[in-house]
């Protein structure tokens, strides 16, 4: 599959997902607005995308991946969500226009965000496997609970919140990048190969891949974020450039995609999607992956 048509395969993707996130989202009262407000407003569908490219790799039914892959943009969403609060980042944008708890309150944003993690898990429990697929799906909801939980993306956001300028080191940092925004990300290409039928070589593929796109992934957007600062600026946030230097950043980023990459290499079914989506990340001249 070539480069053109591989983008034409992941549009396809996401157009699939960008449908089912709206039926998911149906609703007339004013909490059913603010969480279609928070999903449908543009994001790339990134973690969604990597979920079902991993799951169609590995032989996976489209019927059982798609719910996944919308649970685990939902999950994302409300993460955002509640990351823009004034508790948390306090940002009053979110992909050019205003944060949810600005549209609407804090404590509508806060119910929404909470609203849609329990309908991921309501979306991805749901989801047709049969007997047989069951134990899969089984261990792919624990995968995604895990990453979304104390043990992943919300001890992040606690180590991110709780960071002190001066204090990072690498060790404190990639552990950071890897529960904040690698945990997901890693979840979501595991929990597509169980689901696929991927054997233990599989699996074992996945969570190198998964893991060096993680990191890359934050790297990037530090490199992004630094580039809108000034010199003179210190970042209130863990931020690589500001530990690393610029280019040793992109050198790690670049490492980073080519351990993804090479994760691939020797599995027996096509994967030209997923070193797509992993090659995405050289981009550093804007922020068309991020959200």
């Amino acid at each position: 599959m070539n480069a053109p048509h591989t983008a034409a395969s992941l549009a396809g993707k996401k157009a699939a997902i960008d449908r089912e996130l709206e039926r998911l989202l149906e609703g007339e009262n004013r909490l059913a607005e603010a969480m279609r407000y928070a999903v449908l407003s543009g994001g790339k569908r990134y973690r969604a995308l990597l979920l079902l490219a991993s799951g169609e790799g590995f032989g996976g039914a489209r019927e059982t991946l798609l719910p996944f892959a919308c649970g685990v943009e939902l999950i994302h969403n409300y993460s955002l969500v509640h990351d823009d609060l004034p508790c948390m980042d306090d940002d009053d944008f979110r992909r050019g226009r205003p944060s949810t708890h600005r549209k609407f309150s804090e404590g509508l944003a806060l119910l929404a965000g909470d609203a849609l993690q329990a309908l991921a898990f309501e979306v991805m429990a749901g989801a047709p496997a049969g007997a047989a697929g069951f134990p899969r799906k089984e261990r792919a909801i624990v995968a995604i609970g895990r990453a979304a939980g104390c043990r992943g993306m919300i001890e992040g956001q606690w180590l991110d919140i709780s960071y002190s300028p001066g204090a990072a080191t690498e060790d404190s940092l990639y552990e950071l990048f890897l529960k904040k925004t690698g945990a997901l990300i890693l979840a979501s290409v595991l929990a597509g190969a169980e689901l696929g039928g991927a054997e233990a070589p599989g699996i074992k593929a996945m969570e190198e891949y998964g893991r060096n796109l993680g990191l890359a992934f934050q790297l990037r957007d530090d490199i992004l974020d630094s580039s809108k600062e000034t010199e003179t600026v210190v970042p209130s946030h863990p931020n690589a450039v500001a530990l690393f230097g610029v280019e040793n950043t992109r050198n790690r980023l670049f490492g980073c995609i080519d351990g993804a990459l090479a994760a691939l290499d020797g599995l027996p079914l096509r994967h030209e999607e997923l070193r797509h989506l992993a090659s995405m990340l050289r981009s550093l001249d804007g922020d068309e992956i991020h959200g």
